[in-house]
């Protein structure tokens, strides 16, 4: 697979390159300026990565041995094929990536061929999609997008947040990165550009896989080689911009899940999910603090609970009853212990906490139990040291 992805990138830098050497006969003069600008100037390249170790004592496992991860590396290629059209791209290598090798071993009797398992994880393309850009209140983007829920999709490269993992009531209950395949509409509106939106057109969810534990999460669709289509999703976001990259805002989905699943078992019964929740980013430094509250509701979730413990074993999913409502919020804040310093350089050393409720099961149907293990609480504290912005 690595073989194949840096075939992929030097495929995609060698069109580029032909594309940047286009001719500028019969083009108008305000667009020479672009044209002629060399390639580097119309790409941009960027990555992250995150690397953990874990000590765990759990009273439920006290078997469970401490373990290190190459959580993800994240990359990123976006080019500007136009000052009005933008390529976005974005790769995700989850635990190390995955891969197979094969190889000959002439040492057992006649010489054989051994395939064997690399590493364990996925490598993803995350993002494709192209940006048009028309009017700073009416853009479109097309392709496989991201759809930007709560705090943690926009807070998500980690310097960003406070803890070492991914904020645990967000990353419970949502998928993250939640990116579909779609339209979006998206700008920015009122006085000083105080306004932004974002509108969404995309492929839904399936109810195959919501469980007890994880609610919807596990109904985005990443096990198949093709995506169902048959129910589709609308999405939105609306935030009010603050000074110093600060935003506030509510976020909504809504879309019926039944007929994405792979097969028509619950034809003509509806199971729509809707969300909606208010985020808050406030980013004063030295002080900064996230906010979030996160409902949602899940049509006929009975029937689907019911669908799912049928379910074949080979789709590899958890066939726990789900439930029709979801409940969660946590506020997390930070202070920079360097602003105390009047002489210090750009290093900043936050000390912060975070609180998180999450109940999964926190309404469900007449015949559905409810668990109340899935009413959960966490509470995370430490420092976070960035030596410089970058």
């Amino acid at each position: 697979i690595m073989k194949k992805i840096l075939l992929f990138i030097t495929y995609f830098f060698l069109c580029f390159s032909l594309f940047g050497q286009k001719t500028e006969q019969n083009v108008p003069e305000g667009k020479k300026d672009f044209l002629s600008k060399p390639i580097w100037n119309k790409l941009t390249l960027k990555a992250y990565g995150v690397v953990n170790y874990y000590n765990f004592d759990w009273q439920s496992d006290d078997e469970i041995r401490d373990a290190v991860d190459l959580e993800r590396i994240n990359m990123y290629m976006i080019y500007d094929f136009s000052d009005k059209i933008t390529l976005k791209t974005e790769f995700e290598f989850e635990h190390g990536g995955t891969g197979s090798t094969m190889e000959f071993d002439k040492l057992e009797e006649f010489g054989e061929f051994e395939a064997e398992i690399e590493a364990g994880g996925e490598v993803l393309i995350e993002q494709l999609n192209l940006l048009f850009k028309i009017k700073p209140w009416f853009n479109v983007r097309a392709g496989r997008l991201k759809l930007y829920m709560g705090v943690s999709s926009k807070l998500d490269e980690s310097t960003t947040y406070f803890t070492g993992y991914r904020p645990s009531m967000e990353n419970s209950i949502l998928p993250l990165g939640w990116y579909e395949v779609g339209i979006e509409i998206l700008g920015d509106i009122g006085k000083n550009k105080r306004w932004s939106y974002k509108a969404y057109l995309v492929n839904g969810l399936s109810s195959v896989g919501f469980t007890s534990a994880n609610w919807i999460k596990r109904g985005h669709q990443k096990r198949f080689e093709l995506v169902n289509a048959e129910n589709l999703a609308i999405a939105g976001r609306l935030d009010y911009n603050l000074k110093n990259n600060s935003w506030i805002g509510v976020s909504g989905y809504r879309g019926n899940t039944n007929d994405n699943r792979p097969k028509p078992d619950l034809k003509g019964v509806k199971g729509n999910v809707s969300i909606v929740d208010f985020h808050a980013n406030l980013n004063f430094r030295p002080f900064v603090l996230h906010a979030m509250f996160l409902y949602g509701h899940l049509q006929n979730a009975d029937i689907i609970s019911e669908a799912n413990r049928n379910l074949s074993n080979n789709l590899n999913v958890k066939r726990t009853p789900v439930a029709s409502d979801m409940m969660g919020y946590s506020i997390e804040a930070g202070y920079d212990l360097l602003s105390f310093n009047k002489k210090k350089d750009e290093k900043e050393l936050f000390i912060f906490g975070r609180y998180d409720f999450y109940d999964t099961m926190y309404k469900v149907n007449e015949g559905v139990f409810d668990n109340n293990r899935w009413e959960r609480s966490t509470i995370t504290f430490g420092l976070n040291y960035l030596p410089n912005p970058n």
